[in-house]
């Protein structure tokens, strides 16, 4: 498990080694563009329905390694293990999410 900074930035582990993520503002309009939402609060919206496939998730973990100075493609990401399974990729993209939208952790903003 990572923590969740004040910079909106997580620790993820996949492929056996630790990395940083953040979805930077460059790397949500990524997502914007790829998933077809018209302004942040759509994309936002379209997140919190809570019901993301496979590749909605590949793609938001490479919008966070891109965010945080990784360069990697989708194909990449989509290849990379993660210890923990189906389960440990949407906690991945759940605590990604939750830092750049503070859905949760709000205290560590100040």
């Amino acid at each position: 498990m990572g923590i969740i900074t004040a910079r909106g930035e997580i620790s993820a582990r996949l492929d056996g080694r630790e990395w940083k993520m953040c979805l930077t503002l460059g790397s949500l309009a990524m997502l914007e563009e790829r998933l077809g939402a018209a302004n942040l609060s759509q994309l936002g919206e379209t997140f919190a329905k809570g019901s993301l496939n496979s590749e909605q998730i590949a793609l938001i973990l490479t919008a966070g390694l891109i965010g945080a100075g990784h360069e990697v493609t989708e194909q990449q990401v989509a290849a990379m293990h993660c210890e923990d399974g189906i389960s440990g990729y949407i906690d991945i993209a759940a605590r990604l999410l939750e830092a750049a939208f503070c859905i949760e952790g709000d205290e560590q903003a100040s």
